[in-house]
């Protein structure tokens, strides 16, 4: 394993993180949660990430429990706020309520007395951003958080809201969007935004869903128990690139794969990390091998070659438009 520095910050985490979204406390029992989260460990991984709002906050729960007994300070525990997480007005958003208390339920499920990373979910346009800002960073001085973030926020908010937190005598260090080869609507804007402000990326979904795994073949059925057949919301997820084009394009990067000695998947993780100003990319697993395999991306340094290879196979199926920046 390798370790990057989140942003500008001092802070530094394993370039590959994992992370619990549509698997612990949904598809995936807790007993093999738990061994997924000790692969990971196993494998150098120290980054841990999860939400209050996935699985109905029992995600939070499950990572609480498979890290107990951990020490704390050896890894870095990263969560976030905003999605609704009960049916009352406030419970939702960015208020200084809902993050207060989003905060204090989430230090709850997940066993702890603080987060490294505490992130907006998504940007709120009913709530001030001096509201919002304001209240991170009295959890920050109050020690409860570490460092601040945001997820799938444009460049002027990210823009704004790091100007706002040096106000306040707090640093936003990171965004988390999703990138990977298919999806590459950050690197217009975002990025660009996120290096001037100190911010780091730690991406979701680097292997698009699965789709970059190579395992959906054109014209094929779907893999049994595969995210494409989840009714637990992964097959809405990955539908948007379960297309005969897109896959047809997606099976040209095996031989590029087979060149480099690596996977396909590990082929999308490797190069979303090729994105100097990503410092880690979200891998996540329903069995330990799994883990194993993903792990294998970590270090990789691809060519120059091989990244044109790869914008030669995937060709004009790469979506690159800033506007698609998901909004809550």
């Amino acid at each position: 394993m390798e370790f990057r520095r989140l942003g500008r910050s001092g802070l530094s985490i394993s370039e590959l993180a994992y992370g619990n979204w549509l698997t612990h406390g949904s598809q995936v029992e807790e007993d093999a949660a738990k061994a997924c989260v000790a692969a990971a460990l196993d494998a150098g991984i120290t980054t841990f990430d999860t939400a209050d709002v996935y699985a109905g906050g029992r995600a939070e729960e499950v990572l609480g429990r498979a890290l107990s007994g951990q020490r704390r300070e050896g890894y870095e525990l990263f969560t976030k706020v905003y999605f609704p997480m009960g049916e009352g007005r406030n419970d939702r958003g960015l208020s200084r309520k809902h993050i207060t208390e989003g905060l204090h339920n989430s230090l709850r499920r997940l066993q702890t007395d603080y987060v490294d990373l505490y992130q907006t979910h998504r940007f709120d346009t009913r709530t001030p951003l001096e509201e919002t800002m304001s209240t991170f960073a009295d959890l920050v001085h109050a020690g409860k958080v570490h460092y601040i973030g945001v997820s799938e926020w444009r460049a002027e908010e990210i823009e704004a809201g790091a100007r706002m937190a040096k106000d306040l005598g707090i640093s936003l260090i990171s965004n988390q969007p999703q990138y990977s080869m298919l999806w590459r609507v950050i690197e217009g804007e975002v990025v660009p935004a996120s290096e001037r402000a100190g911010v780091g990326q730690i991406v979701w979904s680097p292997v698009a869903q699965g789709a970059l795994t190579g395992k959906y073949k054109p014209g094929g059925d779907y893999p049994a128990g595969s995210r494409a057949t989840d009714d637990k919301g992964g097959a809405e997820m990955i539908s948007r690139f379960l297309n005969d084009k897109v896959l047809t394009h997606v099976q040209r990067l095996a031989p590029i794969a087979d060149d480099a000695g690596l996977s396909v998947a590990q082929l999308a993780i490797a190069w979303v990390l090729q994105n100097s100003n990503v410092a880690a990319a979200i891998i996540g697993a329903s069995r330990p091998e799994q883990v194993h395999e993903n792990v294998k991306a970590a270090g990789v340094r691809l060519e120059p070659e091989q990244m044109r290879r790869i914008d030669d196979a995937l060709g004009d199926i790469v979506e690159r438009d800033p506007a698609q920046t998901a909004r809550g």
